[in-house]
C-alpha cells in the first residue's frame, strides 16, 4: 500500500494543498451531530482517537477520495462502536430502516423555529 515514496495514500504531509478556501460556512445539522457523538461516545470511553485514527486510514484510498469529511467521520465512528459492541450490525439495520421509514423531512420542523 505504500507509494514510491514509502508513504501511504492517506499520508499527505509535504504534498502541495492547493488554494484554501477563506470563507466562513454553516455545518449541516447531520454534521453538528456527527461531532456531537463523537465527543458523547468517545467521551464515554467507546474508543480513542487512535481508535478513530486506525478506522480512518483502514478505510482505503477509494473511500477517503470519495466520501466527505464528515462521511468519513461517522464511518470512523460507527466502526468502532460496532467493535466495541454498542449495537450489533443487525440493530444498526434495524435504526437505519426505522430512520429512512421518517422520510426525507425528518428533523426539518425542529429547526423551523
Amino acid at each position: 500500500m505504500s507509494g514510491l515514496d514509502g508513504k501511504r495514500w492517506h499520508d499527505m504531509g509535504g504534498a502541495l494543498a492547493g488554494p484554501i478556501p477563506q470563507d466562513d460556512h454553516d455545518f449541516a445539522l447531520w454534521e453538528k451531530r456527527v461531532d456531537a457523538l463523537m465527543i458523547l461516545a468517545s467521551g464515554a470511553g467507546h474508543f480513542t482517537v487512535d481508535g478513530l485514527r486506525r478506522a480512518l486510514e483502514d478505510m482505503g484510498e477509494a473511500a477517503f477520495e470519495t466520501m466527505t469529511y464528515y462521511e468519513r467521520w461517522v464511518a470512523a465512528i460507527n466502526q468502532n462502536l460496532l467493535e466495541q459492541g454498542v449495537y450489533s450490525i443487525a440493530e444498526l439495520g434495524e435504526k437505519m430502516q426505522a430512520v429512512q421509514a421518517r422520510g426525507e423531512t425528518y428533523g426539518e420542523a425542529s429547526n423551523a423555529g
